[in-house]
């Protein structure tokens, strides 16, 4: 593939309300790192998100707070 062109898109990426666990609880990691960018981005996290909720979020955060960059 040369330089300039780009990799076809990924079929591993799923939307994080396609995803079959999406309702069960967020992990702890991404509770942790939920509450890492909330403290960079100046925002609460609220209680209770579940793990397509978090990802969501953390996307959100990302974006604000530049580290998805």
């Amino acid at each position: 593939m040369a330089a300039n062109e780009q990799a076809p898109a990924s079929n591993t990426i799923k939307d994080p309300a396609d995803w079959t666990t999406g309702e069960e609880p967020a992990t702890g990691a991404q509770e942790s790192y939920l509450h890492t960018l909330a403290s960079e981005a100046h925002e609460d996290v609220p209680d209770g998100l579940t793990k397509a909720e978090a990802s969501q979020k953390i996307d959100e955060l990302q974006d604000k707070t530049g580290r998805g960059q």
